[in-house]
């Protein structure tokens, strides 16, 4: 009798243990639920986030044998460019949410006596200032408790990010002697967007600018989303560093401070945007040339 009621307590043990959640580790503990998300993989990805800016070398003015300003634009919709429109990452997005968190400046783009190309970062926007460049601008009524209208204010409307679709980057070319090295060193960056005023379309203007070395250390911790492998490790300060990217050249310093539309239409301006291009390829091949 004693031996059956064992079996029988062992039994109803059993069903009770069995009768538990799951237990994928294999643990002989009966399984808790979890207080925090689940790893989404098997190892945690913690290189970029944990990762700092790769400061520039020294750079002074008595070795600058050579320098020249150009300003270029990104295409997203280039092939050579999907990783900075890609949903899981976008560029834009990342700016906007380290404006909008107050981690990162935004300067107006307006142009001033003081600023005519509007890109010297002279004025500083506000978060909903800088955010408001983004969306047209609609007239929200007014109504009163009795739901008469009162009046009307003027109201941003909803910002899209898929509406910015070209980034314009100002940089300069630079030949360190003492080092004897010719390379680009990016100063801001600009998401653009279509003006119109008075029912006239004004084109591709940038929205506001973002002063690149302070960029750096947002970018450094942004993972960029890559089609071909998951485990690239290249942050967006990489890929801007090592110049992953398709542009173009849409102005160089000259006298005149004429961009090449000024001067230039049609294919032509394509023409001339590869002769700059090629002409700071062929400064740094003489210098080797004998």
């Amino acid at each position: 009798m004693k031996r059956i009621l064992l079996i029988g307590g062992f039994v109803v043990i059993c069903s009770t243990v069995f009768g538990q959640q799951p237990n994928l580790s294999n643990s002989t503990k009966p399984v808790k639920p979890a207080p925090d998300k689940p790893l989404d993989g098997y190892y945690k990805k913690s290189n970029i986030l944990d990762a700092k800016v790769t400061p520039y070398a020294n750079l002074r003015e008595a070795d600058v044998m050579y320098s020249k300003r150009v300003w270029r634009e990104i295409d997203l919709r280039d092939k050579m460019n999907r990783a900075y429109a890609s949903p899981k990452g976008r560029l834009i997005d990342v700016i906007m949410s380290a404006v909008t968190a107050g981690e990162l400046t935004a300067y107006d783009a307006l142009s001033t006596k003081d600023d005519p190309n509007g890109d010297e970062f002279t004025t500083i926007l506000k978060p909903e200032q800088a955010m408001s460049k983004f969306a047209d601008s609609v007239v929200v009524p007014e109504f009163d408790a009795n739901g008469n209208q009162t009046g009307s204010h003027i109201q941003a409307g909803e910002f899209n990010p898929d509406s910015v679709v070209k980034f314009r980057i100002k940089e300069d070319w630079i030949f360190d002697k003492q080092r004897s090295i010719f390379e680009p060193r990016i100063i801001g960056i600009a998401p653009l967007v279509k003006i119109k005023a008075a029912g006239q379309d004004l084109g591709e203007q940038p929205a506001f600018w973002i002063y690149f070395p302070e960029a750096r250390q947002i970018f450094v911790t942004k993972e960029v989303v890559n089609r071909a492998n998951d485990a690239t490790g290249l942050s967006y300060d990489d890929i801007f560093m090592k110049r992953i990217f398709a542009s173009y050249i849409v102005k160089e310093s000259n006298p005149d401070d004429l961009r090449i539309k000024d001067y230039a239409q049609g294919i032509d301006k394509l023409y001339e945007s590869e002769r700059v291009k090629k002409e700071l390829v062929d400064y740094e091949h003489d210098l080797w040339s004998y």
